[in-house]
């Protein structure tokens, strides 16, 4: 598999995710749809158009979405266990159409479990800047990492 063991992450360790992804209008109205979303800022073009930000913004998300999902290969491939749930989700800046976002993900910290022998805990900080190297997404969150098989 792709992803790391539990062994294999290092706490300070940094992962550049590639490629990037290009976020089109497709993709924030689907998704707003398909999760029952009827936010005016994500669908309405002339509502979006009368706000600070002047046009719709991408669902915050699909940006959550895809910030952990481009990770997923350079760390968690076949070895996640589960994910255990996510500490501090921060979205400083607005995500638009046409944005191209680029995730790094640190190793924050890790632990042995202390219910599973075969596993431990990983302490992921995934961040996505866009084009301009703004950031625009924070998140922490813990994974029940698979240890390498004896």
């Amino acid at each position: 598999m792709a992803g790391l063991y539990f062994e294999e992450f290092t706490v300070g360790q940094t992962f550049k995710h590639q490629p990037g992804r290009t976020v089109t209008e497709a993709d924030n109205v689907l998704f707003t749809t398909m999760t029952m979303n009827p936010q005016p800022l994500h669908l309405d073009a002339a509502f979006a158009s009368q706000t600070e930000f002047g046009q719709r913004l991408v669902n915050s998300l699909l940006t959550l979405g895809i910030a952990v999902g481009l990770s997923v290969g350079d760390t968690t491939l076949g070895t996640t266990v589960a994910n255990l749930g996510f500490d501090k989700i921060e979205f400083p800046k607005p995500v638009f159409h046409g944005d191209t976002l680029y995730i790094e993900t640190e190793i924050m910290d890790k632990r042995e479990s202390r219910s599973r022998p075969d596993a431990g805990v990983v302490f992921f900080e995934h961040r996505a800047t866009n084009q301009r190297e703004e950031l625009v997404a924070r998140i922490r969150r813990a994974g029940l990492m698979r240890k390498k098989p004896v």
